[in-house]
This record gives structure tokens, sequence and C-alpha cells, in this order.
């Protein structure tokens, strides 16, 4: 499932078992509108304003 969603760390990475981090903004149609990865903004509180803007401008 990792490597669908493109979070699936390396093999010899020591979190390997684990994927990173990511959450997707899923348009009315059922697709994929917007990728957040936690590697680039790792604040919550900044990713959920993130997201909010992201839903208000596709409205």
């Amino acid at each position: 499932m990792g490597v669908a969603y493109e979070v699936a760390r390396p093999a010899d990475h020591k979190a390997a078992a684990w994927a990173r981090r990511a959450s997707y903004l899923i348009n009315p149609d059922g697709l994929i509108a917007k990728s957040y990865d936690f590697r680039d903004s790792p604040d919550l509180s900044e990713h959920a304003q993130d997201a909010l803007n992201d839903i208000s401008n596709l409205s």
C-alpha cells in the first residue's frame, strides 16, 4: 500500500516497516486533489490550515 500512495520508505531505512506520514485531499469525484507530505511541513496546525484553505479553493 505504501508504494501505491508513494509513502514507502527505502528497504534499508531504520523505519522501513512504516510508511512516511502523508495525507490526501480527495475531491468530490474521488480523485486525489492534493497530497501533503509531512517532510515538507511537519507542523500539524499549519497542515490543518493548509488543508482547510485547499478545501475552500476546491469549492
